[in-house]
Order: C-alpha cells, then structure tokens, then sequence
C-alpha cells in the first residue's frame, strides 16, 4: 500500500527509528512481556502487549495501568521484562532486510543520517554497535534525551539540527504510529515501514507513503532523489 505526498521538498538528510525498523527488537520485545507476564502469572493480553509497540518507556506504567489494577504487579511485571530482555538481547539482533543496502546508498549519496529512537542511550548504543550500524550515523538522539518523546515532534526535531538541516529537508522512516505521527509534527517527509502493528486510521490520514518493507522504501527514496 502506498500513498503519496503531493510535493516535497529536496532532501538533505535522513533519520531513522531503530527498534522495528532497523533492528528486529519489537519481536524480542513482545517475547519478554510474555515471558514475564506467564513468570509473574500475570494476564496480559495482545491489545496490551502490542499496544506498547513504540512506546516511550516513561509512558509504559499508566498504558497498563489501563488492565492491571495493582501498581506494585506493574512494577513487577516492568522490571521482569526488562531482565527478560536483557537477557534476550545479549545475543545478535537481527538486521531488518535491506537496512545495509539502504545505509551504503545514502552513505553514498552523501547524504547524512541519524537515529530517533525511544530506546535510552546505554540501551541503542549496544543494539546499534553490536549490529554494526554505529558507524553510518552522525547523530544519534535517544528516549532518554527529550522532555517530550514520540509522539511529540521533539525528538526528531532534535535529530535534525544535530545533522544541521531543517526536519522539512529530512526524510524519516518510521514503523510504528507513534513515531510516525512525531516526525510528521516535526515537519520531516516520512516513509512508514510497519512492523507488528499496522497505520492506524489517524496515521493514514496523515498521508505520508505506507509501504511493506525497507526494499520498498529504498526504492521509493531513490524517485525522490532522483537517483
């Protein structure tokens, strides 16, 4: 599926989501809640575990508030998952197919990227290091560094004066409806990858280009670019 914007302006740079997008985390994500929750002898269903898909951590205790009426089980449940996690991504994540190809080509073009990721800076850094992806970006602007996160404007914002370029000469992939909907407020082009949740009606109204993988995104880059 894919939609178009009616004109845009020239791009200059580009900026990235990390989790679903670069690196197949949501999936260990979505594993360590359900680790925990069966741990704990929890009840957690899919419209709670999935509905944190993209979610800034800050925000994670009042969205389970919304099932769970014990604030000490939240508690619990979060820092269970979190060693779940941990333990998870102690192995090699998974690159997303066509990350690489999409990194070198606009290495190529000369064009300079950055990270806008939820994730806090201790956690994206190992994740980007470990997968070999550190190197192809010249700013990095983690959950942990903006009073407001996704999706709030700021972040992306942020990542696009670390790269010295307005956000409306920045491209943004995203996977998630929060992130979209951030780098949208921020005025960035943006091209939707989804992972494990599709556009919502609120994002598709948004009318950015809702495509199903990063090799369709790439492509699509390329006719906006002309090359």
């Amino acid at each position: 599926m894919q939609h178009a914007y009616p004109h845009h302006p020239a791009i200059r740079a580009a900026i990235f989501d990390m989790d679903g997008l670069m690196l197949d985390t949501e999936r260990i994500a979505i594993r360590a809640w359900e680790a925990a929750s069966q741990e704990l002898a929890v009840s957690l269903g899919d419209d709670a575990i999935y509905g944190m898909v993209g979610m800034h951590s800050s925000k994670i205790a009042a969205h389970l508030a919304e099932y769970l009426s014990d604030s000490g089980v939240i508690r619990d449940l979060i820092d269970c998952t979190h060693r779940h996690y941990q333990a998870l991504t102690d192995a090699p994540i998974p690159h997303k197919a066509g990350i690489i190809t999409m990194l070198e080509w606009l290495k190529a073009c000369g064009l300079p990227c950055a990270v806008a990721t939820s994730t806090r800076r201790s956690i994206a850094e190992h994740h980007l290091k470990a997968a070999g992806l550190w190197p192809y970006f010249s700013a990095t602007v983690c959950g942990d560094e903006v009073s407001q996160p996704k999706p709030a404007p700021e972040i992306y914002q942020t990542a696009a004066a670390r790269l010295g370029q307005a956000p409306q000469a920045c491209l943004a992939f995203e996977d998630s409806n929060f992130g979209v909907r951030a780098a949208h407020a921020a005025g960035c082009q943006v091209i939707m990858i989804p992972d494990l949740k599709q556009p919502t009606t609120e994002t598709l109204a948004l009318g950015m280009p809702v495509v199903s993988d990063l090799q369709a995104a790439h492509a699509l880059a390329q006719q906006w670019l002309g090359h």
